[in-house]
Formats: C-alpha cells, structure tokens, sequence
C-alpha cells in the first residue's frame, strides 16, 4: 500500500488561494506564533542554527512551541553535518588502512545522512526553494515597519518550557 500526497495545512492552502478549490478545514489548530526555548543539550553549530532559523521562521510567522522537536532534529541533523564536514576536511573521504586497503570514511555517511535529514524538514518549514514557492506570504504594511523600526524586534515572543 503506498501512502498518497501529505495534506497541505489550511493556512497553506488559503496563501495558494486554495487552488483545488476544495473544502477547507475550519477546525485546524492554529498555535501561536511563539519561538520556543531551545533546549539545553544542544550545542556548539546545532545552537548557533536554532537562534539563526527560529527568529527567521518567527518572522514568517510559521513558528510555534509545538513545532520544537521537529526544530530540534533539524538544528541536530545542522551540527551532525557540519561535523562531519569538518571531519572529512581534516581526514580526507578515503581512508587507507594499516595494510594499504582503502575504504571510505564513515563520517561521509554521517555527512549525508545529515544532509537528507536537513532537507526532509526544511521542506516541512517550507525553507526550500521549490516548497517556498507554493507559499505565498503577505508582504509586511507600512505600519508593521514603522513599529519594527521604532521598536526593533521586542515584539518577539518567547514560549516557556
């Protein structure tokens, strides 16, 4: 049995202008727009990427507390693959052993596992190119610069645990 096309979320569907022109659900939850709390164990790159992309994906306002997990294994795949790029700059893909067989490096399968896994969920926050495109996002108004302006970002929300 195969799986067919996962649903698009309203919200989605009505910034396409609902383009199948089928019944929307009205009972969808829409959490608050809220960056959550980065949690403690991630570090180094991973944490520099979830202050990077969760203030982006805020601004867009396509961001909520429920959403941290799936943030998390993105930031994660995030430290995991410029690990392994490190790695492999240092080490070199090949490997040749102590009697001169050559094989390849293991963290060239970390590096593209992590490079799989970052592409599965960016898609899912629409931070590719292709999933960006079926999104259409209302440009900010004069006023909403006028207060970024005089207010810098202050209006961002920060959820608790």
């Amino acid at each position: 049995m195969t799986k067919g096309r996962k649903p698009k979320p309203t919200g989605i569907k009505e910034l396409e202008g609902n383009p199948g022109k089928r019944a929307l659900n009205k009972q969808e939850p829409k959490p608050e727009n809220a960056i959550p709390i980065c949690p403690p164990h991630l570090n180094g790159s991973a944490r520099t990427e979830w202050k990077r992309i969760t203030h982006e994906l805020h601004a867009l306002k396509i961001i909520s507390r429920i959403d941290r997990a799936a943030l998390v294994a993105y930031c994660q795949a995030w430290g995991d693959y410029v690990k392994a790029c490190n790695k492999l700059k240092k080490e070199g893909e090949v490997i040749i052993s102590d009697k001169g067989g050559m094989y390849q490096n293991p963290w060239v399968s970390i590096k593209n596992r992590s490079m799989d896994q970052l592409v599965k969920i960016s898609a899912e926050f629409g931070m590719t190119p292709s999933s960006r495109a079926r999104v259409k996002v209302e440009a900010p108004t004069e006023e909403d610069e006028m207060t970024r302006f005089l207010f810098g970002n202050k209006n961002v929300k920060v959820a608790a645990k």
